[in-house]
């Protein structure tokens, strides 16, 4: 039985490469809804709408674990998923918790970079309420980036730019962490990485969530059942042209670049 992975589109690779360094030998599915893309310009309705009827379609595929490897997803509909199916469903939050750790005291602030929706909804600001510091914490929207992941631009010279205009009103010093709170984002960290101070580091729940994911199948005695194999599915649809294949397969070329 595979591992499913959801996302609005192609950001849940970020966390489907940390899967696969994890667990090599068990076999994947990819399910991008990019009929919809992007999900945090979208109402919470619709979200939700889009996601059930993904998540049935992908059930009906006889996974054996599910992993939600979107923020915004997550956020909205998490909790109703876990009771809807009998496989283990694995969502991905923003990594608020270990970035405040870290300056706890430090006079650094944290900053999250999310989409719309992410921020808006209160599972993310319960969660930074829950930490206690959420003066510590500032976030900022940044959509043109699912944009630009979705149309396979990362060209550092375009991105930069896009960067410093929507950051100008942030002074970049006060930080320590920058939270990659979107799965589209940690493919632009190189491009980040020019726009902030030298000592600013960089930090998403893909790591985490890998991990969890891994514990979950070891407690189920559900490891080591694979080979690697990876079927993509674009809403409901195999994918099986050669070249978008080849394009989704870059993105892990990508990923180990900025490893």
């Amino acid at each position: 039985m595979r591992i499913g992975f959801f996302d609005s589109g192609i950001g849940g690779i970020t966390v489907l490469h940390q899967a696969l360094r994890l667990l090599p030998q068990e076999d994947y599915l990819f399910y991008a809804d990019t009929l919809h893309v992007p999900y945090g310009e979208k109402t919470k309705e619709e979200v939700r709408e889009y996601i059930l009827d993904a998540v049935d379609f992908i059930a009906a595929q006889k996974v054996k674990a599910l992993v939600i490897a979107c923020n915004t997803a997550t956020s909205i509909v998490i909790e109703e998923l876990r009771t809807r199916y009998d496989f283990p469903v694995i969502g991905i939050e923003p990594a608020v918790k270990p970035a405040i750790e870290r300056w706890a005291g430090k006079q650094k602030k944290v900053l999250v970079l999310a989409t719309n929706l992410t921020l808006k909804e209160k599972k993310y600001n319960d969660l930074v309420q829950r930490i206690g510091q959420g003066e510590s914490v500032d976030s900022l929207p940044l959509p043109g980036l699912v944009q630009f992941a979705e149309n396979f631009v990362f060209d550092e010279e375009k991105m930069v730019p896009y960067l410093e205009k929507e950051l100008s009103l942030f002074d970049l010093k006060q930080y320590g962490t920058v939270v990659l709170g979107c799965t589209h984002f940690p493919y632009f960290e190189n491009s980040l990485r020019r726009v902030f101070p030298k000592d600013v580091d960089f930090i998403s729940g893909s790591i985490g969530t890998a991990k969890h994911l891994k514990q979950i199948l070891e407690l189920k005695n559900q490891v080591n059942q694979g080979t690697g194999d990876i079927l993509f599915f674009k809403s409901g649809v195999k994918v099986e042209d050669t070249l978008l294949l080849a394009n989704y397969h870059s993105l892990f070329e990508v990923l180990d670049k900025l490893s």
